[in-house]
């Protein structure tokens, strides 16, 4: 049974820095491309970054701010997230999809965590 475990969420101030973190089991997982999407109130899921192998992905506006990486020893992947904006507040989800392509779309991903709250306030 593949499950996915996200940690790591929280209430930051503007400008501050957070490490989200996804824990897998059940999966070989250096065969799985992972991600994660974000979903604000009112909005739609977007990708934010995903790594697959050597190659991640960015969303433009969190290019430079956040940093994707993975530990295929521990089965783990942490999103660094620095400079965070208000704009940054969501529900962060972790998915993963067996592969080494990073897809765009949300429907792309068959597994997907529970997710962590993300808010950015003064």
């Amino acid at each position: 049974q593949v499950q996915l475990v996200e940690s790591g969420g929280g209430l930051v101030q503007p400008g501050g820095s957070l490490r989200l973190s996804c824990a897998a089991s059940g999966i070989t997982f250096d065969e799985y491309a992972i991600g994660w999407f974000r979903q604000a109130p009112g909005k739609g899921r977007e990708r934010v970054s995903c790594i697959a192998g050597r190659d991640s992905y960015y969303l433009p506006p969190v290019k430079g701010r956040f940093t994707i990486s993975r530990d295929d020893a521990k089965n783990i992947v942490h999103l660094e997230m620095h400079s965070l904006k208000p704009e940054d507040t969501a529900v962060y989800y972790c998915v993963a999809r067996r592969g080494r392509l990073c897809y765009f779309h949300s429907h792309e991903f068959p597994t997907w965590g529970q997710g962590t709250q993300v808010t950015v306030s003064s």
